[in-house]
């Protein structure tokens, strides 16, 4: 009897086939659209565009929309039928219209034109993205391509759909700023959170406080260790690794932005997580002591001192330059994991403690969070903070993001405080997508599916409906001591971003989003659950060929049903599981890269000798 051993090798950077092809296009009669429309209406019929387009508008906030749609339809695939040329039979009409009731509500008709109508300009850059999505998969005929005629009538289910980026841990260039907003409007998400300080740097420059970029944005460079074994900066040390965001940059990008619907809130991180800022102003801390920009891990002091007047002026200074960057409603002050020993031995935190009539660091940490509240309020702007700035009391107009779980954005919501929900359980996209780590990026430790992030919602049942008001939305969180590149950053991300921008957007009944499949659903509760789950899975596999056609990265599961290596007697059967019905698994059984030659896995196949099988 022979002993036959097979190895199994799965690579990390798959063979990414789209069962999506130009054939199922042409069988295709519904669009696939993310996040999902509150309603699509088909005619029945379709318009054949082949002598390019014209797009008109009589708005003149419209004016950048209609050269965003002309820009962006020169990358899809169908670019040649969609030029703008001024004498094409299909025009494209962009137009405002107060009637809607949605204020970044939209309709848009194709019959024989094309008319995208929103409340707002906001409306309808959301509309010509639709749009873009119906002509990427749109198939070609011999005159053009062919366009079902249709109304779709859409609006979002949250006001705040976001997504945040920690430019601290690693510092990213403008350009992929510039992508990553490109992606937030392509979801139709609308908040950009701009995490542009922390303990490993400091971003963004202040005019007032030079030593800010001149010594905060810079570290030792230790990219070639693990990020919680990296040692402090030395004398001999050169800190050459970082970079910072000048103030012209910064209102590009938020100009670039708003020209795409999407609001760029800022977080200066305070009391806790500011190691960059005393490293460059050590009189801000308790100690006084000249520290360096850690080069990883956790910062030995990294609390601003919160007995002292000058900790005050010096904030109330760099938020003054801030919010003459930054337009928006919000300005967030971070607040989280604030270790406040410093506080517990300084005596000028402790004067403060007595002289308040606080009753301890708790509070103290309060108080701070409070005056902040205070002086943002008074420059007309919303102050927000991670869950923390509820300990000791919560600021009078302070707005809570929720990150450690859903309690603290339950307590908020009790109090009357709006909220925006982070969970870490689902909107963490720093964290592995696989369960087997070794097939992905060294991520933190902690792992998130793609269905765990669509079957979440924001609100938590605790809520009642007056309280559940409060809960404005959510977004999805990247931290970035594990994303050293841009190409990772964009893996971490997709696709669970085009999963939570469904979340945020279409309505709850139509999804059946539940947060799991409760104890005592019904068998048909849960069939519907599943089959919501399967309907975004086919539409996210034509999402994905936009998203490859833009050139971004994403997550692909590897196939599963297998072992790394697996001992047998004389002969066995493989059988591959394909975690997304919407692609090809190829294989070899030589130890060669599959490749698009390499033969489809259909079915379990017979293995009678020693193989090594990669598939992908």
């Amino acid at each position: 009897m022979n002993h036959l051993k097979i190895q199994f090798l799965l690579s990390l950077v798959t063979l990414f086939i789209l069962v999506t092809g130009c054939k199922l296009y042409r069988e295709q009669t519904p669009v696939s659209i993310i996040p999902n429309p509150v309603s699509i209406i088909y005619d029945g019929k379709s318009n054949e565009i082949g002598n390019g387009v014209k797009v008109v508008t009589r708005d003149t906030a419209l004016r950048f929309a209609r050269s965003l749609l002309l820009t962006q339809m020169n990358d899809l695939p169908a670019a040649e039928f969609l030029n703008e040329n001024p004498k094409a039979r299909v025009t494209i009409r962009l137009e405002l219209n107060d009637k809607i009731e949605q204020t970044e509500g939209y309709i848009l008709k194709i019959d024989k034109n094309i008319t995208i109508t929103g409340k707002s300009r906001e409306g309808v850059i959301h509309g010509i993205q639709s749009l873009l999505q119906i002509f990427q998969q749109s198939p070609k005929t011999d005159e053009g391509i062919r366009i079902p005629r249709l109304t779709i009538n859409d609006y979002p289910r949250f006001g705040y759909r976001g997504m945040h980026l920690d430019v601290s841990r690693h510092f990213f260039q403008i350009d992929f700023i510039k992508k990553y907003i490109d992606l937030i409007a392509m979801h139709k998400m609308n908040v950009f959170h701009w995490h542009l300080t922390d303990d490993q740097g400091w971003r963004i420059e202040i005019k007032k406080y030079p030593k800010l970029t001149e010594v905060g944005a810079w570290r030792v460079d230790h990219e070639d260790l693990p990020w919680g074994e990296r040692p402090d900066q030395t004398a001999n040390d050169s800190a050459t690794y970082g970079g910072y965001y000048t103030q012209e940059q910064i209102r590009e990008i938020v100009a670039y932005a708003s020209e795409r619907g999407v609001t760029v809130i800022p977080e200066i991180e305070m009391p806790g997580h500011s190691a960059a800022t005393i490293a460059s102003y050590p009189e801000l801390s308790c100690r006084g002591k000249q520290t360096a920009v850690p080069p990883g891990g956790r910062a030995g002091i990294n609390i601003l001192c919160a007995g002292k007047d000058g900790t005050f002026t010096f904030l109330e200074n760099v938020l003054s330059e801030v919010i003459t960057l930054f337009p928006s409603k919000y300005i967030h002050i971070g607040g989280d994991e604030a270790w406040k020993k410093e506080w517990e031995t300084c005596p000028h935190c402790q004067k403060r403690i007595k002289e308040e009539g606080l009753a301890d660091e708790r509070e103290l940490q309060s108080y701070f969070i409070r005056r902040i509240d205070r002086f943002l309020t008074s420059k007309g702007k919303t102050l927000i903070g991670w869950d923390e700035i509820l300990e000791g009391g919560l600021a009078e107009n302070a707005t809570v993001m929720s990150w450690r779980g859903e309690a603290g954005g339950i307590k908020a919501a009790k109090m009357n405080h709006d909220v925006i929900m982070t969970p870490v359980d689902y909107c963490y996209f720093d964290y592995y997508q696989s369960t087997d780590k070794n097939l992905e990026p060294l991520a933190f430790n902690g792992y998130i599916s793609l269905e765990k992030v669509y079957h979440s919602d924001p609100v938590p049942d605790a809520l009642n409906p007056e309280e559940a008001k409060h809960i404005l939305g959510a977004q999805g969180n990247v931290w970035t001591e594990f994303i050293p590149t841009e190409a990772i950053a964009e893996y971490r991300v997709l696709p669970r971003m085009s999963a939570l921008s469904e979340v945020l957007w279409s309505p709850k009944q139509a999804a059946r989003r539940d947060a799991s499949a409760k104890q005592g659903q019904s068998q048909t509760e849960q069939e519907n659950r599943q089959a919501k789950m399967s309907d975004f899975m086919n539409r996210l596999g034509t999402f994905l060929n936009w998203l490859t056609i833009e050139k971004y990265h994403f997550h692909i599961p590897a196939p599963q049903g297998v072992f790394k290596e697996m001992i047998f007697l004389d002969s066995t059967r493989v059988e591959l599981l394909n975690p997304w019905p919407f692609t090809q698994i190829r294989y070899t059984l030589d130890g060669s890269e599959p490749k698009l030659q390499s033969p489809v896995y259909d079915q379990p196949f017979p293995v009678d000798d020693g193989a090594i099988l990669k598939a992908s």
